[in-house]
């Protein structure tokens, strides 16, 4: 839990000490220092899940976590951005913790704890939206940006040393081929894809370079599948991910996550621009003041997580049924805070509703996935989970914000109403738009689980094995 805490708190505390950054190095490029987090983490994931079955989790885990660490280190000791950056990489090995997490939880703990275990687990991290500015703030008064970093190895290596000294290992292997050439074509190709990506919001979308990183991660992507079907290298991953419950669970989940970060942008936007700007929105709330908005939002979280732990675990309720119950939620909340958002009262209510959906839908996925996967293949499909976790997040407020900012360099979006000091400022159309989209993308998820098969099917080992790679049955 406190792995996952620390995967949640780091990007904001970074993303809280941008403008420290800034300053600190003498640079523009912050939004790489974001990014390479995000490209590692989701390159490397399909890679560690393979590894994680082969080897261990509980091994995997702590490379994970010490790698981490030390990209902190790299971070905190940077003499300049590239050095920065690098460790921001090395830092974002601690996203396969997530799906490593509730893998190893499937397999070490006693099967009644299990569902409410890894609902705990996965929706703790919604308390880290209230505590990342207070502990920002405490950091950046203590030292300065460099702070931040130092406070991440030092966790991270405490956190390694516990779970160490904490944690069996799984007895649960798989004896098959490994696919790490596969792995790491698909890493490439997702890399690549989510630099065009972020490239296009930023250069335009027909520039060469934005053209060139989309194509070459198309064709990386295109050229993994045609192998992976060819050959025994990358064949496990392939046949998993044609499979419905995890295929569906991927998309759903990421669709829920992508909304749940779309969400925590736009609420800090709303608070903390001035109410005498005449915007229509805003209350002039500091960083402090911001964060009490994300109480209600982090506490529901925690309460959707106990409530599918419970359902789940107890009275044996089928997690695609809390999955639907989740996203149709989070559609509520998004399409109410659309109209309205102009009281305090009103959207802490309504952020209260989405984090509920949050924490449903945090939680369901790692039961649906634990019900649908043999546990030899737990952290495999994990992973491609994974990467839909991650990647689909990362997409979904680019896409947002380039419709806002419209397609006219030299003129402002109806959406905006001006800059201030650099600040885009958006009309209170603009916002309402903003949360229309978030929850059409909600209802995307509730139409994805909607698809989810009944609990009890799981998936055969020996259908997505070749034959002869003598897989642990």
């Amino acid at each position: 839990m406190l792995v996952l805490q620390m995967l949640a708190l780091i990007p904001m505390l970074v993303s809280n000490a941008m403008d420290g950054i800034r300053n600190e190095f003498g640079t523009d490029g912050g939004g790489w220092v974001t990014m390479a987090f995000v490209l590692v983490g989701a390159a490397a994931a399909p890679l560690i899940g393979t590894l994680a079955d082969l080897h261990g989790k509980r091994r995997l885990m702590l490379i994970c976590l010490a790698l981490s660490a030390f990209g902190a280190l790299l971070s905190a000791a940077a003499v300049g951005i590239g050095m920065l950056i690098v460790g921001r990489g090395l830092s974002g090995l601690l996203v396969p913790c997530l799906f490593l997490s509730y893998s190893l939880i499937r397999d070490v703990f006693p099967p009644k704890t299990i569902a409410l275990a890894v609902s705990v687990v996965t929706t703790m991290i919604g308390l880290a939206a209230i505590v990342a500015p207070f502990l920002t703030e405490w950091l950046l008064d203590a030292g300065s940006v460099r702070a931040v970093f130092w406070f991440s190895a030092v966790v991270l290596g405490v956190l390694a040393c516990a779970v160490a000294l904490t944690t069996p290992e799984s007895p649960v292997r798989l004896h098959a081929r490994g696919y790490g050439v596969g792995s790491v074509v698909l890493g490439a190709g997702l890399a690549f894809g989510l630099i065009g990506v972020s490239r296009g919001a930023t250069h335009g979308w027909a520039t060469l370079s934005t053209v060139a990183f989309l194509a070459t991660g198309a064709a990386l992507i295109i050229v993994w599948s045609i192998t992976a079907t060819a050959t025994k290298d990358g064949l496990i991953a392939l046949r998993i991910w044609r499979r419905r419950p995890v295929i569906l669970t991927a998309t759903a989940a990421g669709l829920g996550y992508a909304v749940a970060g779309l969400y925590t942008i736009l609420l800090p936007m709303l608070t903390m621009i001035p109410a005498m700007l005449g915007l229509g929105y805003g209350f002039g709330a500091d960083a402090k003041g911001a964060a009490a908005f994300h109480v209600p939002l982090g506490a529901m979280t925690v309460v959707g997580g106990l409530l599918v732990g419970l359902l789940v675990g107890r009275f044996k309720v089928e997690p695609r049924l809390t999955a639907v119950a989740g996203l149709a939620t989070v559609t509520l909340g998004c399409a109410l805070s659309a109209p309205y958002h102009h009281s305090e009262t009103v959207l802490m209510s309504v952020a209260g509703l989405v984090g509920l959906g949050v924490g449903l839908t945090y939680a369901s996925t790692p039961n649906l996935l634990i019900a649908a996967l043999p546990p030899q293949l737990q952290a495999t499909g994990a992973a491609l989970t994974g990467i839909f976790q991650s990647v689909v997040p990362a997409i979904a407020p680019i896409v947002v914000f380039a419709v806002l900012n419209g397609s006219h360099a030299a003129e402002l979006s109806p959406a905006i109403t001006a800059m201030l000091n650099g600040q885009i400022l958006y009309t209170d159309t603009g916002i309402t738009v903003a949360f229309l989209i978030a929850a059409a993308i909600a209802f995307l998820g509730v139409i994805t689980a909607l698809f989810l098969p009944r609990t009890g099917e799981q998936i055969d080992i020996d259908s997505v094995l070749p034959r002869d790679s003598g897989a642990l049955r």
